[in-house]
């Protein structure tokens, strides 16, 4: 089925979308939108599933390429609107059960036409509840609008931002049509009607007039980049729409972090738990953690967020040139505490392993308590049950004994003062 409203949206207008992606469109759409044929096929991208998160995170998936409006072809063409990500972003905000909202973005980046406006709305949700984006494993050009819009960046090791870059293309299909047999006579009223046709070569003044507006929105691109992010215009600039991967993306100030998805979701949970419990910024956040290491049940933005909720019912807050209340992209504070509830969240999941009790380690988190106080209890906890005799064989019956008849128990009973 020919796509031919696709044609206008590819061709003599401005796209924030990385070259290799603009690429593979053409290759894909080309003859369904009346441009010429591939000459290698390219196969059709398969639907992409957002990751699993743990509740209170809601997992807002930016994948493919993006557009203002897919019009029912975001399955069989790899589109995603940026109506659909606006009234997930709003569904989030509107969730009393959701704390923290991660951007898992995977684009080369899309259509100029919203773009910035949805990119406002994710900065302006910001100032409601914290947002951050990770780049797993691109976030190119339009996709980078939206990801420098959170207040935290990661990228993977793999992964790049960047393309920070507008590009139009035109196609003059004017010899095709020769050989052919057409000959396009366009009749109009008003000098720029037939700017861009596909049937004749791009006219001087219709490209000068193109650049001009590529020049128009790469200004924006830049402004809204450097504000975002906190840097100088100049800098922004200067990428020259390059493409930043792993330390380059940090190095470049388009980054805060790099690391998996899992890192970031367990970076994001203890950031989120230090903001509850300001008091106790190392032992508050550990229920993130002890929820992924206990599988416990998914929040996903595609799941159990349904996007019901009328638009733009985040917070319409004034485009911010900080991160506000939250941490900037530079404040070691941040990584400092993370580093800190690390290393005692995997030491009180270990301790519950360790004695047997691993259902105990989402409680023992989500209380605040020390590694301490989660070992004195599991001790406490062993000396009022009955002891586990060993089997002397395969099919040998377990033989229960009083705890009386253990010095061990009898020790922890006398510390605990249980006796």
């Amino acid at each position: 089925m020919p796509l031919v409203h696709l044609a206008s949206r590819l061709c003599g207008t401005p796209l924030l979308l990385a070259q290799a992606k603009l690429d593979i469109l053409l290759a894909v759409l080309g003859a369904r939108i009346g441009w010429p044929e591939p000459h290698a096929a390219v196969a059709r991208p398969s639907p992409r599933v957002a990751p699993d998160a743990p509740p209170g995170i809601a997992v807002i998936p930016v994948y493919g390429t993006l557009v203002r409006r897919t019009l029912g072809l975001e399955a069989a063409s790899g589109l995603t609107s940026y109506g659909e990500i606006g009234a997930l972003l709003d569904a989030a905000v509107a969730n009393p059960e959701v704390t923290g909202i991660l951007l898992d973005v995977d684009s080369p980046g899309g259509e100029a036409g919203g773009v910035f406006e949805l990119g406002q709305r994710i900065r302006s949700a910001n100032a409601v509840k914290p947002v951050w984006a990770i780049a797993a494993d691109s976030a190119f050009s339009g996709a980078y609008v939206l990801a420098s819009a959170a207040s935290r960046v990661y990228v993977t090791h793999t992964g790049g931002v960047g393309s920070i870059g507008v590009i139009a293309l035109h196609v003059d299909q004017s010899a095709r049509d020769a050989q052919q047999g057409y000959r396009y006579t366009a009749i109009t009223a008003g000098e720029q009607k037939n700017d861009f046709s596909p049937h004749e070569p791009l006219h001087p003044a219709a490209q000068a007039r193109l650049q001009t507006e590529l020049d128009r929105l790469y200004g924006i691109f830049i402004d809204h980049v450097a504000t975002m992010r906190d840097l100088d215009p100049a800098l922004v600039r200067g990428t020259q729409a390059g493409l930043y991967f792993g330390p380059e993306a940090l190095n470049a100030g388009l980054a805060d972090a790099q690391g998996s998805f899992d890192d970031a979701v367990i970076d994001f949970g203890v950031f989120l738990a230090a903001r509850r419990s300001p008091g106790r910024p190392l032992t508050a956040g550990r229920s993130l953690l002890a929820s992924s290491l206990c599988s416990q049940e998914v929040s996903t933005m595609t799941e159990r967020i349904t996007p019901d909720v009328p638009q733009h019912t985040a917070a319409p807050a004034e485009p911010a040139t900080s991160h506000g209340a939250l941490p900037s992209p530079g404040d070691d504070a941040v990584q400092s505490a993370i580093d800190a509830t690390r290393a005692e969240a995997l030491a009180i999941a270990e301790l519950c392993q360790l004695a047997g009790d691993p259902q105990r380690i989402v409680t023992f988190l989500a209380q605040g308590a020390s590694a301490a106080e989660v070992r004195r209890a599991l001790l406490a906890a062993r000396a009022e049950g009955l002891e586990i005799d060993s089997r002397l064989g395969p099919d040998s019956p377990a033989r229960e004994a009083p705890p009386d008849h253990n010095p061990l128990i009898q020790a922890v009973k006398k510390l605990t003062g249980k006796d």
